[in-house]
């Protein structure tokens, strides 16, 4: 029997809100999904449970004449065999976008790395936005725990357990042992940095630039750290 179809449409089934989420961005730098292939199996081998079910966002700035005729069927397929997510498109021609689209794939709006008109010596500076409050965590961040900071730094006064994530603006203070994950400058600012007490971190990142813990040299594990940019180049050294 049908429930009354009057009760239902005074009880949301659902709702719709938008969200900051952090996505894994594969920068397609050539259309040569052979070399793809190759160099993306030695990444997941690297740290397959990392990698495993990763919703991915393409970008196709780089190869927007050269992937003209870029077959996304194909190149879905390959992100699936290796175990990621592919989501979506961003940064790609009109055309590329709906072969995207035709494949199953949303399209974002164009990402951060395009350029934008220099203003003019005349035009006035805009005003700095108000410094954002920083984010205290006074507990100990467990395993599944999510922890952001938006438009600010993110402060942990314990230990991150392994499976945890921090993420923050700007940068992320760990006055103990950091597990998991931690994503600084999330939206961008390349000048954000990492501290913490003890380098056990299975990735770091800052603005994008990420290592994953077998890429760095295995003297850091367990010392207290920074990890920044510099020349866009993640660095990690002892503090």
């Amino acid at each position: 029997m049908m429930a009354n179809p009057g009760r239902q449409s005074r009880t949301p089934a659902f709702e719709l809100k938008g969200s900051m989420l952090t996505l894994t961005v594969l920068h397609l730098w050539q259309w040569n999904l052979d070399a793809v292939a190759a160099q993306l199996a030695e990444k997941v081998r690297q740290a397959p449970d990392f990698f495993r079910n990763v919703p991915l966002v393409i970008d196709l700035e780089a190869v927007q004449q050269a992937g003209a005729g870029a077959d996304f069927a194909e190149l879905i397929a390959l992100l699936r065999r290796c175990g990621f997510i592919p989501v979506a498109v961003r940064n790609g021609t009109p055309e590329q976008e709906a072969s995207a689209a035709a494949a199953g794939l949303g399209s974002l709006p164009k990402g951060k790395s395009e350029r934008t008109p220099r203003k003019s010596a005349a035009a006035q500076p805009e005003p700095s936005p108000p410094a954002a409050a920083s984010k205290v965590v006074t507990q100990p961040i467990r395993s599944g725990q999510q922890v952001y900071a938006p438009g600010g730094d993110l402060i942990v006064l314990a230990s991150v357990s392994a499976g945890a994530e921090l993420l923050a603006d700007g940068h992320i203070h760990v006055y103990g042992t950091l597990r998991g994950r931690a994503l600084a400058g999330v939206r961008g600012d390349s000048k954000a940095r990492i501290f913490c007490q003890g380098l056990e971190a299975d990735l770091v990142s800052v603005a994008g630039q990420y290592k994953l813990m077998e890429d760095l040299d295995q003297g850091l594990r367990g010392k207290p750290v920074q990890v920044y940019l510099e020349q866009d180049r993640l660095k990690v050294t002892v503090l």
